[in-house]
């Protein structure tokens, strides 16, 4: 058995790879890879101790989310208690329409990407997570599944942000 080697365009399209890998897990694309106090179109990370309400939210395999329609104030900051009672994958992202789209399209190069951010969870099946966030401003933000497929079946959802 003749011992094989590594060539010099094996090592370049290798260290290519990581390289690129790592700029785009470690740079600022839409609806996260921030800071985590940083302050968004949607609010900013919220402090436990804060907590004024608590919403669970459960999602399934029929790609919902119940509750899919949640109302908070201005200057709340809300536990979200997620559990993912299907039998695949799911998530929760918090974002503006534009932002999910985005990362959606993202998600479809990246299907396997992980995510560390104050406004996404990523559960397997029968687990369970939480999101603490504080909403800043008025208007409406939505939630989505932004694993391929479960998005364009149905899985978002809106918060209605009203004045305090």
């Amino acid at each position: 058995m003749k011992p094989k080697y590594i060539t010099s365009r094996q090592i370049f399209v290798l260290v290519a790879l990581t390289l690129s890998a790592s700029a785009f897990a470690a740079g600022k694309h839409a609806g996260g890879h921030g800071h985590a106090d940083e302050e968004t179109a949607i609010g900013k990370p919220g402090v436990a101790s804060k907590v004024t309400q608590t919403i669970n939210v459960d999602m399934t395999d029929n790609m919902r989310y119940t509750p899919s329609s949640i109302q908070v104030k201005q200057g709340e900051t809300v536990r979200f208690v997620v559990k993912n009672q299907g039998k695949v994958k799911h998530e929760l992202s918090l974002g503006t329409q534009k932002e999910l789209l985005e990362h959606l399209e993202q998600m479809k190069k990246f299907p396997d990407m992980e995510h560390d951010e104050p406004g996404k969870v990523t559960l397997s099946p029968g687990q369970q997570g939480e999101i603490v966030w504080q909403f800043t401003k008025t208007g409406t933000l939505n939630f989505a599944c932004l694993m391929p497929g479960h998005y364009e079946a149905g899985m978002k959802g809106a918060i209605k942000v009203g004045k305090k």
